[in-house]
C-alpha cells in the first residue's frame, strides 16, 4: 500500500518552520505539523507539499475559505485542502486568546 501523508499547517509570524515542525507515523499515514510565518510561505509549502504527494492539506484557522480555495487551485486540484473553523459564538473566547 502506497503511504498516505497528510499535512496541517498552523500560521504564526513566531514560529521557525525548520525547527518547529513534528510527525507521527501508522502502519498507513504519516501525519505531519508543519509551521509557516506567513501566506507566502504558506503557498510555497502547499506547492511544494503537492510535490510531495501529499493527499491532504490542512490548514490553521488563520487562513480561512480564500486561502483554502486560492492554495487548493496552487497543486492543480490534485490535493484536498480544508480549514478549521468554530461556532461564531466562540469568537470572543478566540479573541481575548489570541489577542485581537
Amino acid at each position: 500500500m502506497k503511504e498516505r501523508k497528510f499535512a496541517f499547517l498552523l500560521k504564526g509570524e513566531d514560529y521557525d518552520p525548520v525547527v518547529q515542525q513534528t510527525f507521527f507515523e501508522t502502519p498507513f499515514m504519516t501525519t505531519y505539523v508543519f509551521t509557516v510565518r506567513n501566506f507566502e510561505e504558506a503557498a510555497a509549502k502547499v506547492q511544494a507539499l503537492a510535490e510531495e504527494g501529499f493527499g491532504v492539506i490542512e490548514l490553521c484557522g488563520a487562513f480561512g475559505p480564500e486561502k483554502a480555495r486560492e492554495y487548493q487551485k496552487l497543486t492543480g486540484g490534485r490535493v484536498a485542502i480544508g480549514y478549521v473553523t468554530h461556532d461564531p459564538e466562540q469568537d470572543p473566547l478566540f479573541a481575548a486568546f489570541f489577542g485581537a
